[in-house]
């Protein structure tokens, strides 16, 4: 059978029997796939078809909110604008950085022929005779999704959605919605794993799909339902209405799915000599745009307080459950500042921390209840450690006033230890600086302490988040502000909190000079250097809690 011939060879062939055959093209012989695809292309009243297997998936598919790629090259920009010029009437277009929106600009005009109608200064570009309209937003810093606030959108592109902050992307989903009835609308969203702790909110979102200790995986393109109570998403059988008790109404899920791509699915980049470049890529950026893996490791950042193959080692040591949990040794509550976050709980057995606790926001309206709600999940005599800033100083009050065992940790206070472990010349800037960097020091594999934290990919990105500061002058050592970590992430690190907060009754000059590190590097601008600990436990801090 020769494609380029005529299209009548393939006239009697249903749709499922011409995927079947070109996706059977697709790996045997990319240039006559290609071929046969421009052939069904000029015989099809479409700008744009998409390529069978992931791409027809994609675009076919029923789901709210379709996750697309994974891996690079497999075909995320024009399945977007092929999206937008079959199928919607009102897209808009979104990258972090205006910059990038140029490349869907070129390919949008490679579909239409022209670039009448495109006012690059607005962002807008009009075609009246297509009844459509495109728009091309940028979001560079946190806060700017605010401008988009109020402008409908039947199809919502985020294109490299990894790069973006959780908070923007929700945001702007609130105004996915059409006037006309019939009008389906979606979202798109287009990325590769995650390079920077900042994207890893894609991992959780799609965790059916992404996460491997997710108890309930989905398939490529299966279909499942989310409702968002509380502030929190939730799982749910089907798309039948969900009752919000704190806003006293019914929501309706929505459905995810996601769908994975590599360039391998993309006939027009096999013989280009892209995947020569995809291979030559350094680990783990190789697996990661090459295979689209989303286990591959992130490179730490130069002042990252706890290095990432630490987490995970400990992630690794977690299991499934304890066989017979001994008594509770310890609980970190980071308590919820109000509006729709979560209080978050982290109950420790000896050096294996269970699973976090989640408390909605609902439930803890003021210091009084979010003092109950602890109480409910704490072991018997167990200490909890509590940030008693903020709405934190009434839930240490109610928690004083009932006889429960508790430490508030004002994180800002000074710090009741002085020289910072490992590294001579420097001492905490504050009780922060301190309880941060003890944690790491637990953290390290040669500490002996064999911490198991349950795997979970959003305490992860939480513990890795935070980084040091060495001081220009002086000799004070501090990791970075909650709040600043918040403008980063576009979230607060609340599990991450909660875990370190746990930790702080630890003897830490149990750790002895012997189970201490030899050495640790402290890495500067002006490159790494090496520093030995202090001799005979000088550098060791005081109890804390």
């Amino acid at each position: 059978m020769n494609p380029l011939s005529s299209l009548e060879e393939f006239k009697d062939l249903d749709p499922s029997e011409l995927q079947a055959l070109m996706e059977t093209m697709l790996r045997e012989d990319p240039n006559t796939y290609q071929q046969l695809h421009e052939v069904l292309l000029s015989a099809d009243s479409r700008v744009w078809i998409p390529l069978p297997g992931a791409q027809t998936m994609a675009y076919e598919s029923k789901a709210d909110v379709v996750g697309y790629g994974g891996a690079a090259g497999g075909g995320k920009t024009a399945l977007a604008c092929g999206l937008a010029m079959n199928e919607h009437q009102n897209t808009a277009f979104f990258r972090r950085e205006g910059t990038q929106l140029e490349g869907i600009v070129d390919y949008m005009e490679e579909l239409m022929g022209t670039r009448d109608g495109y006012n690059g200064q607005k962002g807008i570009w009009r075609a009246p005779k297509l009844g459509k309209k495109f728009e091309f937003c940028s979001t560079p810093h946190p806060g700017d999704e605010t401008k988009y606030q109020g402008r409908p959108k039947d199809l919502l592109i985020v294109d490299e959605a990894a790069n973006f902050l959780e908070a923007m992307v929700r945001f702007i989903m609130g105004w996915v919605r059409s006037v006309d009835p019939t009008q389906r609308c979606r979202t798109l969203l287009c990325f590769n794993p995650p390079t920077t702790p900042e994207g890893y909110w894609i991992k959780s979102y799609f965790a059916p799909w992404l996460d491997d200790n997710y108890p309930n995986p989905a398939e490529p393109g299966e279909l499942r339902w989310f409702a968002t109570i509380g502030g929190i998403d939730k799982e749910v059988e089907d798309n039948s209405p969900v009752y919000d008790e704190e806003l006293k109404k019914h929501i309706t899920p929505q459905s995810r799915t996601f769908i994975p791509a590599r360039v391998v699915d993309n006939p027009y980049l096999v013989n280009t000599g892209y995947m020569s470049t995809l291979q030559a890529l350094p680990e783990p950026l190789r697996s990661q745009m090459l295979y689209g893996d989303f286990s591959a490791g992130i490179d730490d950042h130069v002042y990252q307080c706890i290095p990432t193959a630490w987490v995970d080692k400990a992630m690794e040591r977690w299991g499934d459950k304890l066989s017979k949990k001994p008594t509770m040794t310890s609980m970190g509550a980071d308590v919820s500042r109000g509006g729709r976050d979560s209080m978050w709980l982290a109950p420790r057995y000896g050096w294996w921390y269970d699973e976090l606790i989640q408390v909605p926001p609902n439930v803890t309206m003021d210091g009084r209840t979010a003092a109950a709600a602890i109480m409910g999940h704490l072991g018997k005599g167990c200490p909890v450690r509590v940030d008693g800033n903020g709405i934190g100083a009434s839930v240490v009050d109610h928690l004083a006033g009932w006889g429960v065992r508790h430490d508030s940790l004002l994180m800002q206070a000074a710090a009741t230890a002085s020289q910072v472990i490992n590294i001579p010349g420097l001492v905490y800037g504050n009780l922060r600086a301190q309880l941060y960097w003890e944690f790491r020091c637990i953290l390290d594999p040669n500490s002996g302490f064999e911490v198991a934290l349950p795997p979970d990919s959003e305490l992860r990105a939480d513990l890795t988040a935070a980084r040091y500061k060495l001081p220009a002058t002086g000799t004070r050592f501090y990791i970075e502000s909650k709040d600043d970590i918040v403008k980063r992430l576009g979230r607060s690190p609340d599990k991450g909190d909660a875990v370190v907060y746990s930790s702080v009754d630890t003897e830490i000059s149990e750790l002895g000079r012997n189970n201490l590190p030899q050495e640790v590097t402290i890495k500067h601008s002006s490159g790494a250097r090496k520093v030995r600990p202090r001799a005979n436990g000088r550098n060791k801090p005081r109890r804390v809690g």
